[in-house]
């Protein structure tokens, strides 16, 4: 009958105890190391939402609406602004539709941030104007203007939003609209191809 000797006992039970040692070891430093993670991206994440370039400084989140009241993008608006499109929504959903806000008051931050991405998503400063504005002209900033979602939504004010004074202006953005209190009486105005030709943006 063979019989393994104590001392090799003694070894293989030392080498399966340090090998158990260095799995736990190693799977705390993972652990470790994933939790530093998370918590670095969820600190970024709730930052986001908080600071000036997230909802604070008027990042729209999906599903947002005009009717909305906890939204800085929705509340900061211009109140006669806000006032027009709540009305124009409340007729509209009646026909079944919701006004959905992309994009809202910006605090100038904001602003700032997507005019970069424009320059480097176009190119130029110039190509980028056609598209964004910068903080000191741009109407979302002072809270004049509204960026409408769905397409079905703009075709709706398309047809029927002068009767709550609220226009589009630019040939180029049919989900950019803006107060003109004289377009219930009149009509809106004539649109400008892009904001580079509007008179603001020369300031």
């Amino acid at each position: 009958m063979n019989r393994t000797p104590p001392l090799a006992r003694t070894t293989t039970r030392g080498i399966q105890w340090l090998l158990v040692v260095g799995l736990i070891v190693v799977a705390a430093v993972i652990t470790a190391a994933l939790g530093h993670q998370w918590s670095k991206s969820s600190h970024a994440d709730r930052g986001e939402h908080r600071g000036a370039l997230g909802e604070a400084g008027g990042v729209v989140p999906d599903g947002v609406t005009v009717l909305d009241d906890a939204i800085p993008a929705v509340t900061n608006l211009d109140p006669d602004l806000l006032k027009a499109l709540r009305q124009a929504a409340t007729t509209a959903a009646g026909d079944g539709l919701e006004f959905y806000v992309n994009s809202g008051w910006r605090s100038p931050e904001y602003q700032t941030q997507l005019l970069r991405e424009a320059v480097s998503k176009y190119g130029s400063e110039d190509e980028a104007a056609r598209w964004v504005a910068t903080p000191t002209t741009s109407p979302h900033v002072s809270g004049d203007a509204v960026d409408i979602g769905r397409s079905d939504a703009t075709a709706w004010l398309s047809e029927h939003g002068a009767e709550y004074g609220l226009c589009q202006i630019y040939k180029n953005e049919p989900w950019h609209y803006e107060l003109r209190a004289n377009a219930t009486d009149r009509g809106c105005p004539p649109m400008y191809a892009d904001p580079t030709q509007d008179p603001r943006m020369q300031q």
